[in-house]
């Protein structure tokens, strides 16, 4: 993999003279958490028992949407309107209630690893998620104790556009005082990673679902790992490539 080469075109596209990380801004699901088979699940089932095509690779497609913006992008796609506030909260409450009854989601392998790695490197471990899953925002401290700061995590709570809009990432950006050429973000979903770019941020995708790379790299990532665990044993090597 040419990390030279990615990350020259990145500093070329954006007008950076160098990249010198201090954070390093992480989704959640299907990053950290091995959770997008129950979310899939979920919204799949929630969807199509009210009336909607909503299959779990329509899941995979929407990841890192809030929930009333993934309802809505499918009411209109299928019946060409918004859903309705009431539908929205109905659907979202039955997702939630559902996705609870799932066995305890499980950390995606080498997630500390490589959160700790990013940690004795002296950087600043964020995390920007579309969930707004109560359970597994409280799962965080358990898995990954001490690593994430009070006011480091931003969910679908903290705005009203979600990915793949920029406004999660620029608001990481505002609450950890960094600039865009100070950081990296790590997704593993195309509209995580257009989010990503389009805050102008350098984009690195951790395939680990069923999308293809292609997938990823047409949404716009700098670089596409096949895997967190080849991303963490590749850290250091790309780290020091970052920072010349």
């Amino acid at each position: 993999m040419d990390y030279i080469k990615a990350i020259e075109n990145y500093k070329q596209l954006q007008g950076h003279k160098a990249l010198q990380l201090r954070a390093v801004l992480f989704d959640m699901d299907g990053v950290l958490f091995d959770s997008m088979p129950y979310h899939a699940d979920a919204w799949s089932r929630v969807m199509t028992d009210a009336g909607f095509n909503f299959s779990r690779e329509d899941v995979y497609m929407n990841e890192g949407r809030t929930g009333a913006d993934t309802i809505n992008t499918a009411s209109l796609a299928q019946f060409g309107k918004p859903a309705t506030e009431e539908l929205i909260d109905e659907l979202c409450k039955a997702k939630c209630a559902l996705f609870d009854t799932y066995p305890p989601t499980p950390r995606m392998p080498y997630a500390l690893e490589l959160v700790l790695k990013v940690k004795a490197c002296g950087l600043t471990p964020m995390i920007v998620t579309g969930s707004g899953t109560p359970t597994l925002l409280d799962r965080i401290q358990s898995n990954f104790p001490g690593l994430f700061a009070e006011g480091h995590v931003i969910s679908s709570f903290h705005v009203k556009r979600g990915k793949p809009y920029p406004d999660p990432y620029l608001l990481a950006l505002e609450r950890g005082g960094f600039a865009p050429d100070e950081v990296i973000v790590v997704e593993n979903a195309p509209l995580g990673v257009t989010a990503g770019v389009a805050a102008g941020l350098f984009t690195v995708a951790a395939n680990t679902g069923p999308l293809k790379d292609e997938v990823l790299s047409q949404a716009g990532a700098n670089l596409v790992f096949p895997s967190i665990e080849a991303l963490c044993n590749e850290w250091e090597k790309l780290f020091n490539e970052i920072n010349g």
